[in-house]
């Protein structure tokens, strides 16, 4: 019988597959590709679900990010707050995240093993645990990470949308 930790670490899983099928093997010039001026691309997309998963999994799990804690932030040195995640950001925003494929996978995987950490030593009961009052009803960790799982795999799935326009416009 499948476990929480089994679920949430499978669901994980899928969002990692999904961002190196996204990434690997792209030259920089690939992943900061835009549909359209105002449109996301790969990296940022990328850099962002990483963010977002990041900040998410550290705030419930009371760690400090992988992208303060291990320098990520500086081996990105992006000219963006060390609290930056994406939300809100416009086009001008997405255009100054720019990093090579072996840094938003790397970043990407530290996130994934913190947050395997975390997941792995959960059980039902855990997930009934308020972690944020401020929304009505207030929200849950079990809420919290299925909301981080289906943030993540949009925004991945936007990615491998991204990477086929690529692929057939080259």
């Amino acid at each position: 019988m499948a476990t929480t930790a089994d679920v949430l670490t499978d669901g994980f899983e899928r969002i990692k597959e999904t961002v190196h099928e996204a990434v690997d093997g792209l030259t920089q010039d690939a992943l900061v590709y835009r549909v359209e001026p105002g449109a996301n691309s790969i990296a940022w997309l990328v850099w962002h679900l990483t963010r977002v998963q990041d900040d998410h999994i550290a705030d419930v799990a009371g760690t400090e990010q992988v992208w303060t804690g291990q320098g990520w932030r500086d081996r990105f040195g992006l000219p963006v707050n060390e609290t930056a995640t994406g939300y809100g950001d416009r086009a001008p925003d997405v255009a100054v995240i720019r990093a090579p494929a072996a840094l938003l996978t790397g970043y990407y995987d530290a996130v994934h093993e913190q947050t395997l950490r975390f997941v792995r030593e959960l059980g039902d009961g855990d997930l009934d645990r308020v972690v944020d009052v401020r929304w009505d009803p207030p929200v849950t960790l079990g809420v919290r990470l299925v909301s981080v799982i289906a943030e993540d795999l949009q925004h991945a799935g936007q990615a491998a949308f991204v990477r086929g326009v690529v692929e057939r416009t080259r």
